[in-house]
């Protein structure tokens, strides 16, 4: 972690680029139309469609919002990010929830983040008032039917099978079909975190150059509580150990995933 601190100087020394955040009763926009509640589920994925962002704004500001967030606990000092952050699936969990929040001076004062970009926030829902509640994350197998809605098919917390199995789709073996705020898998024949993520951001949000990048938290180990990571897709694809490059011919390499809720008919 001997970059993080040039990093960190590089990142503050953009934010004047990224500006701060309006609070949300400062800016001029129409009411959030409230959502029409269907219980359908078009893909058979397990998600219900109410709970897809249907509009591409929507699905822009989520992907904007969901990899900054999760870009900018790498240049946070070790002791103000969020505690909940301990492994790769923690900060997943992290960034999507938040991305779905109303991003006003409220949470602005609570998420005690660096900087904070001008990006609007989703207008279909916005949690913790989604149309499931906190529950985001769906925890088993089969399309979504009324009843998931009493029976735990949903739930705050997911480890990172269950974010691949049940909440995320196959989109390549190819890290050139990722887009911003997908989800790189990863599966190992060991017993300490067998599954691993990490979110692939594009280009930098905080410090912008052409390269494209990935976030991840190593997860504990042996020697601490591990770090979070962030690398050049050039530099994971050589990277030294080769389970950890996103290759078609890795066999530990699952793919590029892409969350059920960005699933478009098209």
């Amino acid at each position: 972690m001997s970059l993080v601190l040039p990093a960190l100087a590089a990142a503050l020394s953009a934010v004047s680029s990224l500006g701060v955040a309006l609070p949300e009763s400062a800016r001029t926009h129409a009411p959030t139309p409230q959502p029409r509640f269907s219980f359908g589920d078009s893909a058979s994925d397990g998600t219900p469609d109410f709970l897809r962002l249907d509009d591409s704004g929507d699905r822009e500001a989520f992907r904007r919002w969901f990899s900054f967030l999760a870009e900018v606990q790498y240049f946070s000092p070790v002791g103000e990010r969020p505690s909940e952050i301990v492994d790769c699936a923690a900060l997943v969990r992290y960034a999507y929830r938040e991305a779905l929040r109303r991003h006003d001076s409220a949470w602005a004062a609570s998420a005690r983040l660096l900087l904070l970009p001008s990006l609007d926030s989703i207008r279909k829902y916005n949690f913790p008032h989604t149309p499931l509640g906190a529950a985001l994350f769906r925890l088993q197998p089969g399309p979504f039917q009324p009843a998931d809605l009493r029976t735990g098919a949903f739930g705050q917390f997911a480890n990172a099978e269950v974010l691949h199995r049940f909440n995320t789709f196959l989109v390549s073996r190819n890290i050139a079909a990722a887009e911003q705020g997908d989800l790189l898998f990863f599966r190992r024949a060991t017993e300490h975190m067998p599954f691993h993520t990490m979110i692939f951001i594009g280009q930098s949000q905080i410090a912008p150059n052409p390269a494209a990048y990935v976030v991840y938290h190593t997860g504990p180990n042996s020697a601490g509580t591990g770090e979070i990571r962030r690398l050049s897709t050039a530099e994971l694809l050589h990277y030294p150990d080769p389970q950890w490059r996103p290759i078609s011919a890795n066999p530990f390499f699952l793919g590029v995933f892409r969350w059920n809720i960005l699933r478009t008919s098209s």
